[in-house]
């Protein structure tokens, strides 16, 4: 039986970072990854593929917004939907060689098999081949992620009706979609399937998308959604979810519409994959949605056994997995000087992609907090016009009597880079003067900043007392 310092169960973002931060720490350390392919939801079947898929749809609609309707358009006409799977499929390939290149660099052993605990520090691998081993590790740490929720009444067959993870898979060029879920990931595919001229009809119980968004900004979305030609259902329960005389799913709503489309999507929530982990054999539970639950140090009811990704819930975002694997390592072997995460940026990879951090002015307002806000709007940037992107927004907003910025909202293209120079401000306590007191490379869209801070600070000026908000 071989023995670690840590062993870490799951190879995607949480899995990667904690097991390279114990190795660096110069901990024996390995990696136990159930599929043939490192990476994770994250990289085979998440967060690399679908922005990938997303980044190519953006280029060829955004030709249009430079004026080249033409060439846009033709593109469009020529291309099919598994033709973008196919540069999607070589960005896949290159981060799996960038992962594995960087855990060998790092000495970090990679054991491919299904991990299950026989004690809490023992852990039983069957892999591939049918072989069984069994690991020994002074901590672990459970990174598996998490997978589609498929309810057994939705008709899955993952060619015509198909989850997050299927779709990315699909050999059909859909004329038109339907999307059930108003989520982030539905609401992402939802927008940039409509770029790329496939008609998209999204259905949500919810009555607003993204409720957790500023919604100033989420309602810009949801316009510029319907302009690229989403057709929104939302407040609309579906009833009934069937195959149609002609092998096409059918969707019966709540206020008695049925809608038709060529190939349906549903993404309506995840699951924890932690089945397999034989929980029960060291007495940890898991919630209704297999998810663990853990301290503010990552770890679980066992304390030498961590859990950090998905696999524990919100944000349940590749960014925050990352710091969650680090910061459980630095724990775990006592690294004094880790720093919890402090402000998390959101970025949704829709068209066009939103991204925030801090406060919204509804959150704000339910505290009682004197606020003020400043806006610049992507038709008033010269870098704006250069590119076409006219319909963007970037909003600022900060203590009404010390100017401390408290939260930053942006709408366009490049929002989920642009959000990186307010997180900035934002984490080390400064105000929107910042902004203002410094040059930003002209054109840029960075110029926003500067913009909105004095949009904000004038409006102040002029009006002084504001009840809550200007």
């Amino acid at each position: 039986m071989q023995s670690y310092d840590m062993v870490v169960v799951g190879s995607g973002p949480a899995g990667q970072k904690a097991a390279v931060q114990a190795a660096k720490l110069s901990k024996r350390v390995a990696i136990i990854e159930k599929s043939p392919q490192l990476g994770g939801t994250s990289l085979n079947t998440g967060t690399l593929p679908s922005k990938t898929l997303k980044d190519t749809i953006e280029y060829i609609h955004g030709l249009g917004r430079r004026g080249l309707h033409q060439l846009g358009a033709e593109l469009t006409r020529q291309l099919t939907l598994p033709d973008l799977m196919t540069r999607k499929d070589l960005v896949i390939k290159t981060e799996v060689a960038v992962i594995t290149d960087q855990l060998q660099r790092n000495g970090i052993e990679v054991i491919h098999g299904t991990a299950g605990f026989v004690d809490p520090h023992i852990l039983r691998v069957v892999r591939s081949d049918g072989h069984v081993d069994q690991v020994r590790a002074s901590t672990i740490v459970l990174a598996t992620g998490s997978r589609p929720r498929r309810p057994a009444e939705i008709p899955f067959d993952d060619l015509i009706v198909c989850d997050s993870d299927s779709f990315l898979r699909t050999a059909k060029n859909p004329a038109g979609i339907i999307v059930i879920g108003g989520g982030i990931i539905g609401t992402e595919y939802a927008s940039m399937l409509a770029a790329f001229g496939i008609s998209v009809v999204l259905i949500d119980r919810r009555t607003h998308l993204l409720r957790f968004l500023d919604q100033e900004i989420a309602q810009a979305l949801d316009s510029q959604m319907q302009q690229n030609g989403v057709v929104m259902r939302l407040g609309q329960e579906h009833l009934d979810i069937s195959m149609n005389e002609s092998g096409y799913p059918m969707v019966r709503l709540q206020d008695g519409e049925t809608v038709t489309a060529d190939m349906m999507l549903y993404t309506m929530g995840r699951i924890g994959n932690t089945e397999a982990l034989n929980l029960a054999a060291i007495g940890l539970l898991t919630d209704r949605q297999g998810q663990l639950t853990v301290n503010a140090q990552y770890q679980t009811a066992v304390p030498h056994i961590y859990a950090t990704g998905d696999v524990i819930g919100f944000p349940a975002l590749a960014a925050t997995a990352m710091e969650q694997g680090r910061l459980a390592a630095c724990h775990a072997f006592h690294v004094s000087d880790a720093q919890g995460i402090k402000v998390i940026p959101y970025g949704i990879y829709s068209i066009p992609e939103v991204s925030m951090i801090g406060k919204t002015e509804e959150e704000l307002a339910t505290d009682n907090v004197p606020y003020a806000t400043g806006r610049a709007f992507f038709r008033e940037m010269a870098r704006g016009h250069i590119s076409g992107d006219l319909h963007g927004l970037l909003k600022v907003i900060f203590h009404r009597d010390t100017h401390t910025l408290l939260g930053v909202h942006i709408i366009g293209p490049g929002a989920t880079e642009l959000i990186h120079i307010g997180q900035s401000i934002l984490t080390y306590g400064g105000t929107v003067e910042y902004f203002v007191h410094n040059i930003f490379n002209y054109p840029t869209m960075a110029e926003c900043y500067r913009t909105a801070a004095l949009d904000g600070l004038n409006r102040l000026q002029h009006h002084p007392r504001p009840n809550w908000a200007i």
